[in-house]
């Protein structure tokens, strides 16, 4: 089994100036199959509401159901660093956080993954006292889909990107070990990704970010729906899903992936 990698080794992989990969999961097959190629981190992503459930949006999600997922994944990965979300309606107040990171920690994960801005900062604070990782995830943010009013690309305006800057920033400080951007313009995750002192993951944010992410039913061509802007279906292109896999983490690695075609203005 490859020595396993830390919250620790991912930082220090971006100071050395290298990219990192992540793909979501949500059993143990695919985390064995994701791990054994050196994808750096596998996502259990609340996205299963969508692509193993059929449901409409992420909201559906439980915390029992990512516990669930989460031994899954966990029993098949092979030293990847393994992130959960946690799901809608699970982390409103710092206590409640706390309880159900908890679980999920315990049913295998290495770190947890929160939607949300600088009013989280009192969580990710209460959470890295307890030993807890986090990533926060800004942009786009899949569970206040009903909010937005749609999955549209945030940023665009010089007020709100200074927000996402600011949010970052003041997370960071407050103790998130990443920053996940979702649908958010090119220049703007360059922008932050330079300006913020931990790993930045993107996901349709252009390739100056310090990792890409992408759903694996997408990439590997499973997926029913029409494809975003942001995804590349490495399966149009390669025999195999070692193939893809490996596709996807080298043009990751170089800097091939995304290009403007994946990207937002």
């Amino acid at each position: 089994m490859p020595k396993a990698i830390t919250v620790s080794s991912i930082k220090q992989l971006v100071k050395d100036g290298e990219k990192f990969t992540m793909l979501t999961a949500y059993d143990a097959t695919f985390a064995a199959m994701f791990s054994s190629l050196g994808i750096e981190t596998i996502l259990v992503g609340d996205s299963l509401g969508m692509v193993v459930q059929g449901q409409s949006s992420t909201l559906p999600v439980t915390v029992e159901q990512m516990v669930y997922h989460t031994q899954a994944v966990s029993r098949g990965n092979q030293g990847s660093l393994l992130v959960a979300d946690m799901p809608f309606n699970s982390y409103g107040s710092v206590d409640q956080a706390l309880a159900n990171a908890g679980l999920l920690m315990q049913a295998g994960a290495h770190m947890v993954k929160l939607e949300g801005g600088a009013w989280l900062c009192d969580t990710v604070t209460a959470l890295s006292r307890a030993g807890i990782p986090s990533c926060l995830h800004l942009g786009l943010t899949p569970q206040s889909v009903n909010k937005f009013g749609g999955y549209k690309v945030q940023g665009r305006e010089e007020g709100a990107a200074q927000v996402m800057i600011n949010d970052a920033l003041a997370l960071a400080e407050a103790g998130a070990d990443f920053i996940l951007l979702e649908c958010v313009p090119s220049d703007l995750a360059k922008a932050l990704t330079e300006t913020v002192p931990v790993p930045v993951i993107g996901i349709g944010a252009g390739a100056a970010t310090d990792g890409q992410v992408l759903v694996c039913y997408d990439m590997l061509g499973l997926t029913q729906h029409r494809l975003p802007k942001f995804v590349k279906n490495y399966m149009a292109e390669a025999n195999t899903w070692e193939n893809a896999v490996t596709s996807f983490k080298d043009d990751v690695k170089s800097g091939r992936f995304p290009n403007a075609d994946h990207a937002f203005e």
